[in-house]
């Protein structure tokens, strides 16, 4: 009976070293998702403030035009 429950759980440690290592991919691959949203980020809000600047030099978007 005690070599059962030694193989018992054994069989246990190793299902949970499969779903550990299953899950460590699962997270790596989450990790890689996260820092190419990030990146798009960043380029997206560079990309924003650099119209932002130019629509600044520009005229003013409330200024009623020449013609009223």
């Amino acid at each position: 009976m005690n070599d059962e429950r030694i193989i018992e759980l054994e069989i246990k440690a190793a299902y949970q070293e499969d779903l550990l290592q299953a899950l460590n991919k699962i997270v790596a691959g989450q990790q890689q998702q996260i820092d190419r949203l990030e990146a798009t980020c960043t380029m997206l809000n560079e990309r924003i403030k650099s119209l932002s600047a130019e629509g600044a030099g520009g005229e003013n978007a409330e200024e009623v035009p020449p013609h009223y």
